[in-house]
């Protein structure tokens, strides 16, 4: 049995890929929404966030011999809680993140170390900012940039009823929430710019999967500022880019006669 951290599309591929290998999984998601998602892929999914005690008990409940952790790139502490959970239950782990999609050289591209660097910057350039980065994160920016003399902060997020009710909170007005799920062609990022009259925008490089290049090339194509904040930097130990390399690792492990 092989524990998989999901709730991206990739991910829920991934399991897919190793349940039809041979192995028998569970995947786990933060939200009812990547629930049915792996629902309807007809693979057993768990539903909740897990700490680190959480991950350790449910490997000796459940007698799982190792953990995939195909969470968000930016999904840190997701990732660190499994690492520990494996580890205090003596199991391997094996990390699956999509592949980093280079960013294009150009002078409209500014990096930031993290979001609240990438707020601070924000403050500086003030004017019509677009942020694609999520609601987890909303108030380091809402915090630095809401009041700011010829400053707007459009938000653009999954259509939740818990992210709207922290927009509320924030005091983000609803003509400046942008509630779709994703992701984005670059026809309907540039759509979406030019209604705003958006002059920068602030994203994650999520990867290929996550439309990273579709929202930064559209940005770039219209003259718009764009800071991209780094992934987090974690020492996982097993890593891949690709759904052979956790599978070959799997079988090296974990050959299939010896699946339960």
């Amino acid at each position: 049995m092989i524990l998989v951290l999901a709730g991206t599309s990739d991910a829920r591929e991934l399991a897919l890929s190793i349940k039809e290998t041979g192995y028998d999984l569970l995947a786990t998601v933060v939200t009812e929404n990547a629930a049915k998602s792996i629902e309807e892929a007809g693979l057993p999914v768990q539903v909740g966030r897990l700490t680190s005690a959480d991950i350790e008990a449910l490997i000796r409940e459940k007698g799982f011999q190792a953990v995939v952790d195909a969470s968000h790139p930016y999904a840190e502490e997701a990732s660190k809680n499994a690492m520990a959970g494996a580890e205090a239950a003596g199991v391997p782990y094996i990390r699956y993140e999509r592949e980093s999609v280079q960013s294009p050289g150009h002078e409209k591209i500014i990096f930031a170390e993290d979001y609240v660097q990438a707020a601070e910057i924000a403050a500086e350039k003030r004017g019509v900012i677009m942020l694609t980065t999520g609601s987890k994160t909303l108030k380091i920016f809402s915090d630095r940039l809401l009041g700011l003399p010829d400053t707007t902060l459009v938000a653009r997020m999954l259509p939740r009823t818990d992210n709207m009710q922290k927009c509320e909170e924030l005091g983000i007005e609803q003509k400046n929430i942008v509630a779709m799920q994703g992701p984005f062609s670059k026809e309907l990022n540039k759509a979406l710019y030019d209604h705003y009259k958006v002059t920068l925008m602030i994203t994650k490089e999520s990867g290929k999967v996550g439309a990273f290049d579709e929202k930064v090339e559209a940005a770039l194509e219209m003259g718009i500022e764009t800071i991209v904040i780094a992934r987090p930097k974690i020492d996982y130990g097993t890593k891949f880019s690709d759904f052979a390399g956790v599978i070959g690792q799997l079988k090296q492990l974990l050959p299939l006669s010896q699946n339960a």
